[in-house]
């Protein structure tokens, strides 16, 4: 027989029964890298300082996929252990996958993942991203996510894509919607190039100064992924976009540090011909500081016009201001056109990136 509600509950809606309440959402990790591991670690210590965080579903990299359980940290080193995988699939296609309501938190580097975004949101699942091939790569998957965000009611959150979760994306935005015309960005936006160029004064073969950036993880293994300044392109083009830009990745002028050869070589063989830098690098710092400049390595979209690569700045340039890794930004808009509005920090490092990402997964689920 069915219980009869009080007299005083009678006007009220029922309760809903628990068989149909929403589940409480999960996190799913993909890519346990430095900044992966280091969102775990974060998400951990933060748990057991009492903060109420959601639960891992499960952890995942290239070569394995593993139940969160009771202990994430545990999980996390078995996945960065787990032996190379066979299969035609990558581990995450392949498991039961995330439910409406739960976060994936790509901290990947992949363009395989970033292909998913769309398909996630679509489902209601939220996306948090620091794999810069979601909004920063083809124009079509970065309008066919703000289109998924839409169809599937889930949140996106890619502050991490770009200077490490300092509030650039946001501000952006923020202008956007206030009604204001963003008509000027530029940047320093590598934190690998920010510190070469900071450090880069002739005292030392420029060879050297990637070698340590490397060293000190600064720069990527193949530091050519830094010096080729697509890192730089794709930033560029995320915040372009955040700013109602529909910009194509081609448009984007590029001006490459690498020699041909250094450019084309294989793996193995980059690091001999690092070498080739010294000369040019070398001719370039005499030739700044003939006039009386500094060099940047800037991202830049001004009057439609976007381009990336080696500048000469007057030494009191908003962009001269940063030291070691720190980015630099400066936004033109019809509101700051006198004077751009400056935003400076840390531009590279785990820890903060890992905060960024982080950051977004409780802005989401907080509005969800």
């Amino acid at each position: 027989m069915s219980a009869v509600l009080p007299l005083s509950r009678r006007t009220r809606e029922p309760a809903p029964s628990p068989r149909f309440a929403r589940p409480a959402p999960r996190m799913a990790l993909l890519g346990t890298g430095t900044v992966g591991a280091a969102f775990v670690e974060r998400c951990e210590r933060l748990r057991a300082q009492g903060v109420a965080l959601p639960a891992f579903s499960w952890l995942c990299n290239s070569r394995a996929l593993l139940p969160a359980g009771d202990d994430p940290l545990e999980a996390l080193a078995g996945v960065r252990d787990a032996p190379a995988r066979r299969g035609a699939w990558a581990p995450w296609v392949e498991s039961e996958g995330p439910r409406p309501g739960d976060v994936v938190v790509d901290a990947t580097a992949s363009d395989s993942v970033a292909g998913w975004h769309s398909e996630w949101l679509a489902r209601g699942v939220h996306v948090v991203s620091a794999n810069k091939l979601g909004n920063g790569g083809d124009l079509s998957r970065a309008q066919a996510i703000v289109e998924a965000q839409h169809e599937g009611g889930a949140g996106y959150g890619d502050a991490a894509t770009v200077g490490a979760g300092l509030p650039l994306l946001r501000s952006v935005r923020e202008l956007i919607a206030g009604g204001d015309r963003v008509t000027g960005v530029e940047g320093v936006l590598s934190g690998s190039l920010a510190w070469l160029f900071d450090r880069h004064d002739g005292s030392r073969p420029f060879s050297g100064l990637v070698r340590e950036a490397r060293a000190q993880g600064y720069a990527e293994p193949d530091p050519r992924v830094d010096l080729s300044g697509e890192d730089v392109r794709r930033k560029l083009l995320i915040l372009a976009r955040a700013a109602g830009q529909a910009l194509q990745g081609h448009e984007v002028r590029m001006d490459p540090l690498l020699p041909a050869a250094l450019a084309a070589a294989e793996p193995d063989a980059a690091d001999a011909l690092l070498a080739d830098l010294d000369a040019p690098m070398q001719a370039r710092l005499e030739q700044a500081r003939r006039a009386g400049a500094r060099l940047r390595f800037v991202g830049r979209l001004a009057d439609g016009v976007a381009e990336v690569g080696l500048r000469e700045l007057p030494a009191g340039h908003p962009l001269c201001a940063g030291s070691g890794t720190d980015n630099v930004v400066a936004i033109s808009s019809s509101r700051y056109s006198s004077q751009p509005l400056v935003i400076r920090g840390p531009g590279a490092g785990a820890g903060v990136t890992a905060a960024a990402l982080l950051d977004d997964v409780l802005r989401i689920l907080r509005a969800a």
